[in-house]
């Protein structure tokens, strides 16, 4: 089986269809996607023992917010290592691998949660299923690159998409699950663990075992590379080690943490915080209903904006991000003071598409700057950021939270303070975004030192593109 995962055995034979590539990603990102909906647990987590509410010795949310932090950590910090790993030994055994740890994460947390030990549900679905979610997500991303070089933001959409998607299935999932098994003794999470774990290792078997890769000197058919027309993207390529002594590596570095900090400190808490904002008028069925609304924008938001950078530019992309998001965080509270539960909604889910546009258009960004030989190691590399803000966003959302409770804010205004905080860090991440430059032909493989980028007088400073150049 092992010969069978190799590389050198995934290569696609010539005429295969590259459209059947998109859903073998899709198979493993609309699974470790489920990670978004991990709000759904904070409440019957917290009422292991009391079940119906919490008992003096039960885990408070502050306790169960880490492990959410802590996969995320792990994701990040397994696409830095796992990213140049999959450029070796190719993307079949990579998502063979995440499969096994995702699912297995699972199955550690349901004992963790039988024995009431905490670290073991911190090394179940932090560590474990952490590490499941790098190697997955970054395995169909350069491999979808190479597969659609002349629609880079399409491709990359396509990859990322299910990520943002995979909360839509999995949170109405948990708390089905969770009511079925649910009794006078027990809130039913330990069952709901085992069966997910089980599922989610299944579907991703079957998208590593159809993953395949093109031929060295393939292209599509028909498609000739356009010339270089945006200043910002290259047809030399750049090492995964010579890219981090680069500014730009740095700059997209801040960028990605700062807008994954301020949106995945709302994912994390979504359910509790729309009942929290609008108590009493807010059930748990609808606060999971919410949670797969976002989903739906985060992946939609994937695939338009990452899309729709083919034509407008990554810079600009990023623009409108930072720009808007910034202005829709400082005003989401108050939507809360006035009830405004169809607005709150809205700016949400507007704020979302554009944090999952976010990590969709960062490889293609990615490649624009440093090229696509090495697209993946690099693209690994920079998922650090996500780990960073994996724990920077819940425990900004979690304690800032805890804290004003404490000093006598009602719940519903507790969240007021730290979205004001997230729309500061979005104008910080405009400022990084603005200061991005093309690659110095410095740091350009030697084979690829003579083939700088071109530039062109049409292109705006924003990095605009237009439909011919891409």
């Amino acid at each position: 089986m092992f010969g069978f995962l190799a590389k050198e055995n995934s290569v696609a034979r010539p005429g295969f269809n590259r459209w059947m590539v998109p859903p073998s990603a899709l198979a493993v990102h609309l699974c470790i996607g489920q990670a978004y909906a991990f709000s759904v647990f904070n409440g019957p987590l917290s009422k292991v023992i009391g079940v119906d509410s919490p008992a003096p010795d039960d885990w408070k949310l502050t306790t169960l917010g880490w492990i959410f932090s802590i996969a995320i950590f792990f994701l990040g910090l397994s696409a830095a290592f796992g990213g140049k790993w999959l450029e070796k030994v190719g993307p079949r055994l990579t998502m063979f691998v995440a499969a096994c740890c995702f699912g297995g994460g699972f199955l550690v947390a349901a004992l963790g949660v039988h024995l009431h030990q905490i670290w073991l549900v911190y090394l179940g679905y932090g560590v474990l299923s952490g590490i499941g979610l790098g190697l997955g997500y970054v395995s169909p991303v350069s491999t979808l690159i190479k597969w659609f070089p002349d629609r880079r933001g399409l491709a990359t959409g396509l990859a990322i998409m299910g990520f943002g998607g995979g909360a839509m299935i999995g949170a109405p999932l948990a708390v089905f699950l969770m009511d079925h098994f649910k009794s006078a003794t027990s809130v039913g999470v330990i069952e709901t663990f085992v069966i997910m774990g089980v599922i989610y290792f299944i579907s991703m078997m079957i998208g590593a075992f159809s993953i395949r890769i093109p031929a060295a000197d393939w292209k599509p058919e028909g498609w000739t590379p356009p010339a270089v027309q945006n200043k910002l993207i290259t047809k030399a390529n750049v090492h995964i080690d010579q890219a981090m002594k680069t500014p730009q590596f740095y700059l997209l570095w801040i960028v990605l943490c700062l807008n994954v900090t301020a949106g995945i400190g709302v994912l994390s808490q979504a359910s509790l915080m729309i009942q929290e904002t609008f108590k009493g008028a807010v059930t748990p069925a609808a606060a999971a209903g919410f949670v797969g609304l976002l989903s739906l924008f985060n992946m939609g938001g994937r695939l338009f904006w990452s899309s729709a950078s083919d034509y407008i530019g990554r810079k600009m992309t990023y623009f409108i991000f930072f720009v808007v998001g910034a202005a829709l965080y400082a005003a989401v509270p108050y939507m809360g003071h006035i009830g405004s539960i169809g607005l709150f909604v809205a700016f949400y889910a507007l704020v979302i598409s554009m944090y999952g546009g976010g990590f969709s258009t960062l490889p293609a960004y990615l490649a624009d700057l440093f090229g696509t030989k090495y697209v993946g190691g690099i693209h690994g590399r920079v998922l650090t950021a996500w780990a960073t803000a994996g724990v920077l966003g819940p425990v900004l959302v979690n304690y800032i939270r805890e804290y004003q409770i404490g000093q006598g804010v009602p719940a519903g205004d507790a969240y007021t303070v730290t979205m004001y905080i997230m729309a500061g860090l979005l104008l910080i991440g405009f400022l990084c975004n603005l200061a991005i430059r093309p690659v110095n032909a410095k740091h350009y493989m030697q084979e690829d030192a003579v083939k700088p980028a071109a530039p062109s007088p049409s292109v705006s400073v924003g990095g605009m593109q237009p439909a011919g150049a891409r």
